[in-house]
């Protein structure tokens, strides 16, 4: 099996960005735990952050015939882009929406996510282990 982990803008300032949201583990931390997850899981991984939503479309394209399942946090994009829906309804691979903060319980345009629209489960508020447990739902999907 083999997985994307895809972060989309600002995630690389983890540790730096708002701490009280986002905690103060950085970007190598949440790699170093999907890698190590990845690897008790018995899977294959493979991480990528961009700012720029074009290259997280490329990434996403990237997916098909080449990954099992898509771990996405697209950061601001999810408020934004139509783009990265069209992108993953394109590639037909199962997608977990994971984001670190509850959005849910945050400003009111952070209610819309377009690309939620494509994906099979969405986790929000669990930190960085929301990619775990994302990672965990896709073997799991994989399996039945």
């Amino acid at each position: 099996m083999k997985l994307f982990v895809i972060n989309g803008p600002n995630l690389n300032m983890l540790g730096i960005r708002e701490p009280g949201l986002y905690g103060r583990e950085d970007y190598r931390a949440l790699c170093d735990k999907v890698r190590a997850h990845a690897k008790e899981m018995g899977i294959e991984v493979e991480l990528y952050q961009s700012n720029h939503e074009g290259d997280l479309v490329d990434y996403i394209q990237a997916a098909y015939q080449n990954a099992d399942g898509i771990v996405i946090n697209p950061g601001a994009y999810t408020h934004t882009s139509v783009a990265l829906l069209d992108a993953v309804k394109a590639v037909q691979v199962p997608t977990v929406e994971v984001h670190i903060s509850k959005v849910e319980e945050r400003e009111e345009f952070r209610q819309i996510s377009y690309i939620r629209l494509a994906c099979v489960k969405t986790i929000t508020g669990h930190g960085l282990d929301g990619y775990l447990e994302a990672m965990d739902y896709l073997a799991e999907l994989k399996k039945s």
